[in-house]
């Protein structure tokens, strides 16, 4: 049996450590909650078909990760683990123009035919949209997709490590250092050492890697995102709704709405919130969501989102230490990408076939 160690405990590191566990592995996974972790200020929408992006290999990752939390809740609920947050609301994507919806429509449908989980893909009049979604104003219509969804990432991610636990998973809460051997831990003043070293420790990962041979150059984007209440609502049924201005509108439980988000260089990690981010996006809200003006401001989230140049996740082995593995650059869309990525990564440890070509995700060739 393999000792796998695995530093960071956002949505990928427990990803990691659940599927490490199930497959019975011996598994080790440090905590250390850093302000500014990307999982615990993400918005959670988990509907990538309609992404524009010309890069086919993430929307594949992307596709399949967003079908595999259909799977993994199941194996968390049959585990007894029933709050994972993960629910199938629908989307609503929003625009002007009657022309550019039907080929959403068009296009989304073609896409159905790899992608099932679509489910139905729907052209709402302004008058529906509004009706789905009673803060929105009636001026714009929408492509509604029923297979879209949305998750707390903080409360999938504590699903995901109680599922490790269960396996057998060992969580230590502490904030680790790499030794000067480069293969080693310390840990709360312990020094801890495993057969493989796993960093999934996000935007932090460069700093973390500075006594490795290898350079992994992650950078990262200073993520914010305004937390509103709106308690005369049940808004836990509302569709996501992507604005045409690039925001979002989510709902979730007790009235809770989130609304972002503000991208940022990030120069300092320091985790504060900006007024004019704050003004920006409720500007942008307002405009189409009016409603919203009648809501309590409860909480304004900041999370630095790490990426690679290639603006694609990597993950595998550091070409000059293999003692170390390195998975990381999640970027906007790390929800939906990092569950499905954990598992390809516990395939890859494994030997076993993955489903996606490892090689287009290598952070010798892409970090």
């Amino acid at each position: 049996m393999t000792h796998y160690l695995v530093v960071g405990a956002g949505i990928l590191g427990s990803s990691v450590a659940y599927h490490l566990a199930k497959a019975n592995q011996k598994v080790t996974i440090i905590d250390y909650p850093n302000n500014g972790e990307a999982t615990r200020a993400a918005a959670g929408i988990i509907s990538p078909w309609l992404s524009q992006k010309q890069n086919d290999t993430l929307y594949q990752l992307l596709k399949h990760g967003a079908a595999y939390y259909h799977e993994l809740t199941a194996e968390l609920n049959l585990l007894g683990i029933q709050d994972t947050s993960y629910r199938q609301v629908g989307s609503l994507h929003l625009h002007k123009s009657e022309d550019k919806l039907a080929k959403m429509v068009d296009d989304t449908i073609e896409r159905k035919k790899e992608a099932p989980e679509i489910g139905e893909v729907l052209q709402l009049s302004d008058e529906a949209v509004a009706e789905s979604t009673p803060v929105m104003t009636k001026n714009m219509g929408a492509v509604k997709i029923t297979g879209g969804g949305r998750v707390n990432g903080a409360i999938f991610r504590d699903a995901l490590l109680k599922g490790a636990e269960f396996h057998g998973a060992h969580l230590i809460k502490g904030e680790a250092s790499l030794n000067n051997d480069g293969h080693t831990l310390t840990v709360n003043g312990e020094r801890i050492e495993a057969d493989q070293l796993i960093i999934t420790n996000g935007a932090w990962a460069s700093s973390f890697l500075n006594k490795s041979e290898d350079h992994l150059d992650i950078k990262s984007t200073k993520t914010q995102i305004v937390q509103l209440q709106l308690l005369e609502y049940q808004t836990e049924d509302w569709p996501v709704v992507m604005l045409p201005n690039n925001k979002y509108i989510v709902g979730f439980k007790n009235g809770i709405v989130s609304v972002g988000a503000e991208h940022r260089d990030n120069h300092d990690f320091k985790p504060t919130v900006d007024a004019e981010s704050i003004q920006e996006i409720l500007k942008a809200a307002f405009k189409f969501a009016p409603g919203l003006k009648e809501a309590h401001f409860i909480d304004a989230k900041v999370g630095f989102r790490p990426q690679t140049n290639q603006n694609r996740p990597v993950y595998g082995f550091l070409p000059h230490n293999p003692s170390i593995y390195v998975a990381n650059g999640l970027g906007a869309s790390g929800m939906t990408s990092g569950p499905f990525i954990g598992a390809e990564i516990t395939r890859h440890l494994l030997g076993h076939p993955t489903v996606l070509a490892q090689e287009n995700f290598d952070p010798s060739e892409h970090g």
